[in-house]
């Protein structure tokens, strides 16, 4: 097991609970997912995110797709539009 904090820490999103800063990383080896230790933006609350319900929060800057309608829960590749153009 390892425990990494993040420094500086991440801008997420954890599905069904929000944006939010990922200040830590915890793997528990091979047959587990990575866990986000996050703080969310809207509450304060942390939560440890299993790494399947962990996104990227969109990046202007960095080119990064958002979804349309701002819906990161319902992200497919049929529902993003870039926000940069693509060489």
């Amino acid at each position: 097991m390892s425990f990494t904090q993040l420094d500086p820490p991440i801008p997420i999103h954890v599905l069904e609970r929000g944006n939010g800063l990922a200040i830590a990383v915890i793997d528990y080896g091979p047959e587990h997912n990575l866990v986000w230790v996050t703080a969310i933006d809207a509450t304060g609350e942390v939560w440890c995110a299993p790494n399947p319900k962990v996104r990227m929060q969109d990046n202007w800057s960095m080119g990064r797709k958002v979804p349309r309608g701002g819906a990161v829960d319902n992200a497919s590749d049929d529902n993003v539009t870039p926000i940069a153009p693509t060489g």
